[in-house]
């Protein structure tokens, strides 16, 4: 059962109004599940949206912001928990430590930076924790062709991008977390097409 979840988004609100209104939905969703609301400390943007709807829903909010950032992204006040550290690898590292799920919503680098990074670990076996796409109006179809498109060309094994759960609705993200069912990390395969072989 997955009790906190990770939500990466972006430090803007975007160019489609449907964009601030999902945020809406995913920190409402979150609060009245119980679950906790993991995020990057900010109040601008998505980041913001998201965290205002799960505090207002009466949920419980941790971001993680470093120390470089807390002006520039205007750190949110009224959090239940804010944790400022260092630099943006401890925030990304923290952020892991406290999430057991893992959900991109529409951003730009920085959030597709962030969701990679959680896949690939997931991959190495680093954790076995679920990662998401929240698929607003098929704002990731084309990056989603991409994974795929790299797993058709022998750089990403299958079971791995079919691992990504994908949905534009988060009741079916956040439903699929619990059910979330790891697959077998890299380096722990039996496939031996898919293992390094010493020369």
């Amino acid at each position: 059962m997955t009790k906190s979840i990770a939500v990466f988004c972006g430090s803007a609100l975007g160019a489609e109004q449907i964009y601030v209104e999902q945020a809406q939905t995913v920190g409402r969703s979150i609060a009245e599940q119980g679950k906790t609301l993991v995020y990057g400390g900010g109040r601008s943007g998505l980041m913001g949206v998201v965290a205002d709807s799960a505090l207002q829903t009466g949920g419980e909010v941790i971001g993680v912001i470093p120390e470089a950032l807390v002006n520039r992204e205007l750190a949110h006040p009224n959090l239940t928990e804010l944790h400022v550290v260092q630099n943006m690898h401890q925030r990304k590292t923290l952020m892991a430590d406290l999430s057991d799920a893992f959900v991109a919503m529409p951003g730009g680098a920085g959030t597709m930076e962030e969701i990679f990074e959680q896949w690939t670990w997931a991959q190495l076996g680093i954790h076995q924790k679920a990662n998401a796409f929240l698929n607003v109006n098929g704002f990731y179809d084309d990056l989603l062709k991409f994974i795929h498109m790299t797993a058709e060309k022998g750089f990403t094994q299958h079971r791995f991008s079919d691992a990504l759960i994908v949905s534009d609705d988060i009741q079916q993200i956040l439903k699929q977390f619990d059910s979330y069912t790891p697959p077998l990390p890299k380096w722990g395969a039996t496939d031996q097409q898919e293992l390094v072989k010493p020369v």
